[in-house]
C-alpha cells in the first residue's frame, strides 16, 4: 500500500490529504510542526474555482456554516471615490459562491474531515521535517524532528511519496533547491487582524481601497451574531516600510494597532470607517510582503511541492489559499491516473507550474488591484466621474485578463471540475 507523507498541516496539506483519499489512497500521514491545530489566523477569500473543488470533496455545506458568501467587491480611491463594483460568486454567473472565512475555521473543517476519513492518527503534530535525501529508486528519505514531550528526538522515514506543503519557508523546497535563500521582500509591510463590529457599520461587501503607496482590504467573514448583532471582520493593510520607519522584522510579529492606526485616519468608504474597524481589534500582526521567485521544477523523483511551498505569491486577487486548494485536487487527479508516482508528480507539475508561474508574475504586477494605482496616477486628488479617469471597458478588461490568467473566469469554472477521477481500489 502506497504511503504518502505530507509535510505541513495547513490549507494545502490538509486539502491534499483529502484529495488523495478521494483518489483512492488510504495510507496518508500529515506531519505538522505545531503540536495541536487550533482555529487561529486572519481571513481568507476562497474563489469559486476552489469552492468548486471543496464541494467535490463534500465540504461545501459545512463550510457555509462558518463563512459568508462574498457577493460584491468594490475598489475605492483613498479619497473615497468609488472606482468599480463587481458582483462576485453566484451574482457574477458562477455555479459556486465565493466564500469569506477565517483561516482557522477552514483549517478546522479540513482537519475534521481528514481525521474522519483517514483516521484520528492521520495528522501527527509536534513533528517537523528537517531534511530529505533522494534514494536510488526515487523515494525520499525524510529526516524528522519530534518536538512533542516524551517523543522528542530525531528519526527518519522512507515514504513512497513526499509532498512539501510546508509553506513559504518550506524545508522540502529548500532541500530540492539548496542555496535559494530567504523569500525576496518588496519593501512593503502588511498588518492583519480581525475585529468584531456591529453589522450595520461594516456593510455586506468586500472592499480594497488606497493609492499607489497605501492600501486597505476589509470584509465580513460571518453572519451577524444572533445575540450581539456583530460580525467578525477581516482587515489587511499595506504600506512601504520606509513610510513607517520600520524594518523587515519578524515574520509574524504581534504589534499594537496604535503603531499604524494614524496612517488611516479619515479613511471612510460608503459608511465603513477603517479607523473604527481598527480600534475594535484586540491586536494586529505585522509581516513583510514577500513571495517566492518561480521555480524551474517542483518535483524530484517521488517528492513534489504544493501551495505556498511551490508558488508563494503576493496577497493579491484572493489566490493564495484558492490555488493551494486547486493544487491539491490536481495532485490527487494525477496520482489517480498514473500508477508510477514519479510520472504522476511530473504530470501534476506539468499542468500546474506554468499556470502558477504566470499568476505569480501577474501578482507582482498587482493583478486586478492595479486599478487603484491607475486611478491615483490619473487623478491623484480624487475624481467625480470615474469614467473620465478609467473607462468601464478598461476596468472590465483588467478584471477579465486576471481571471483568465488564473483560470477562474466563469466560463472555465462552470465547466465543472477537471479533477474527478473514478475512485480506485485502496492503495
Amino acid at each position: 500500500m502506497t504511503h504518502i507523507m505530507i509535510a505541513g498541516g495547513g490549507i494545502a496539506g490538509l486539502t491534499a490529504a483529502l484529495a488523495l483519499h478521494t483518489a483512492g489512497f488510504e495510507r496518508i500521514t500529515v506531519v505538522e510542526t505545531v503540536r495541536e491545530l487550533r482555529p487561529v489566523g486572519a481571513g481568507l477569500n476562497i474563489m469559486p474555482n476552489a469552492v468548486r473543488e471543496l464541494d467535490a470533496l463534500g465540504l461545501l455545506d459545512r463550510l457555509e456554516e462558518c463563512s459568508v458568501r462574498t457577493r460584491e467587491l468594490r475598489y475605492y480611491h483613498r479619497s473615497g471615490g468609488l472606482i468599480s463594483r463587481e458582483p462576485r460568486g453566484l451574482g457574477a454567473g458562477y455555479h459556486w459562491p465565493q466564500l469569506s472565512i477565517q483561516r482557522g475555521e477552514l483549517q478546522r473543517v479540513l482537519a475534521d474531515a481528514v481525521r474522519a476519513r483517514l483516521g484520528p492518527g492521520a495528522i501527527v503534530g509536534g513533528v517537523k521535517v528537517t531534511g530529505l535525501e533522494p534514494l536510488a529508486d526515487g523515494r525520499p528519505r525524510v529526516q524528522l524532528e519530534h518536538r512533542d514531550g516524551a517523543r522528542r528526538g530525531r528519526a527518519s522515514l522512507e515514504p513512497d511519496v513526499l509532498i512539501g506543503a510546508d509553506g513559504i519557508r518550506s524545508t522540502v523546497r529548500a532541500a530540492l533547491n539548496p542555496g535559494e535563500g530567504e523569500p525576496p521582500w518588496n519593501g512593503m509591510l502588511v498588518w492583519r487582524g480581525v475585529s468584531w463590529m456591529p453589522a450595520h457599520q461594516i456593510g455586506t461587501f468586500m472592499f480594497i481601497a488606497g493609492d499607489d503607496r497605501q492600501k486597505a482590504v476589509v470584509y465580513p467573514m460571518t453572519e451577524p451574531d444572533r445575540d450581539s448583532g456583530e460580525v467578525l471582520v477581516n482587515w489587511a493593510l499595506a504600506m512601504p516600510a520606509d513610510s513607517t520607519g520600520a524594518t523587515r522584522g519578524d515574520w509574524n510579529r504581534e504589534v499594537p494597532v496604535e503603531k499604524f492606526l494614524h496612517h488611516y485616519e479619515g479613511w471612510d468608504f460608503d459608511g465603513v470607517s477603517v479607523p473604527q474597524v481598527l480600534r475594535a481589534a484586540e491586536g494586529a500582526f505585522e509581516y513583510p510582503m514577500v513571495d517566492r521567485d518561480p521555480l524551474e521544477r517542483w518535483s524530484v523523483g517521488r517528492t513534489t511541492l504544493t501551495g505556498d511551498a511551490a508558488h508563494a505569491m503576493y496577497p493579491i486577487g484572493s489566490n493564495g489559499a484558492t490555488q493551494s486548494i486547486v493544487d491539491a485536487r490536481a495532485l490527487g487527479h494525477a496520482m489517480a491516473l498514473h500508477p508510477d508516482p514519479a510520472r504522476a508528480l511530473a504530470a501534476y507539475e506539468a499542468e500546474r507550474r506554468p499556470a502558477m508561474t504566470e499568476l505569480q508574475q501577474a501578482n507582482r504586477r498587482l493583478g486586478p488591484e492595479v486599478v487603484i494605482n491607475l486611478a491615483h496616477e490619473r487623478a491623484p486628488g480624487g475624481f467625480t466621474d470615474i469614467d473620465e479617469v478609467i473607462p468601464k471597458r478598461e476596468l472590465a478588461e483588467i478584471a477579465a485578463r486576471y481571471a483568465a490568467t488564473g483560470a477562474f473566469d466563469p466560463a472555465t469554472v462552470n465547466q465543472g471540475s477537471p479533477y474527478d477521477p473514478a475512485v480506485r481500489s485502496p492503495r
